[in-house]
């Protein structure tokens, strides 16, 4: 059986539209009246994720289950960054940031890849996590104009084109946060929790 209530403890409609595309049938929502969340003061998506997660079991309704998140790019040529300050970043301007922090770094350098941490938090206090990766390099310019965040820059391993351009029918099922989903949902049916 779904669970009859999901919150998803983000204001950004994008990321519960990436859900959904997985979580077919699950009533999946944002969650309203969170703000302000607490800090994202943890080293790691997982921790933060658990703390958004855990605020919004407090706000949420009593029988809900509550998902939050955490993502960011980490880029070879910038020792890991920004990482876990991927949307504090670049300000106004991820996109900008990133290309000029990266200006003359060519090669294995401009690796990186996008990280995403999902943990779901069930009214009893059970934790379900998900955790996905998406490989890729920094492309040189921006292109595309689907998604959003770093997606015009980042191209996956085995495409030629950026998120940007490949667009968010293929972010349904090939993006970080689709396969941090797709591991969510393993873990909740192997609990026998969804069918």
């Amino acid at each position: 059986m779904l669970p009859s209530v999901v919150r998803v403890a983000t204001g950004n409609r994008h990321k519960v539209e990436e859900l959904q595309a997985i979580l077919a049938g699950w009533p999946l929502d944002i969650l309203a009246g969170a703000d302000p969340y607490p800090p994202e003061d943890e080293p790691d998506y997982v921790g933060n994720a658990r703390i958004k997660a855990r605020h919004g079991r407090t706000v949420a309704e009593p029988g809900a289950w509550v998902i939050a998140e955490d993502s960011g790019i980490e880029v070879a040529g910038l020792d890991g960054r920004p990482g876990v300050h991927s949307a504090r970043f670049g300000g106004d301007d991820p996109v900008g940031r990133l290309l000029e922090a990266l200006a003359g770094v060519t090669g294995e350098g401009r690796r990186g890849r996008y990280v995403c941490e999902l943990i779901c938090l069930l009214p009893d206090g059970t934790e379900l996590r998900g955790t996905g990766t998406l490989a890729g390099h920094v492309a040189e310019a921006a292109a595309g104009s689907e998604g959003f965040g770093y997606d015009p820059i980042f191209v996956p391993d085995g495409e030629t084109r950026t998120v940007g351009e490949l667009g968010d029918a293929w972010k349904a099922t090939g993006s970080h946060r689709a396969r941090g989903t797709q591991a969510l949902l393993a873990t909740a049916r192997a609990a026998g929790l969804v069918p």
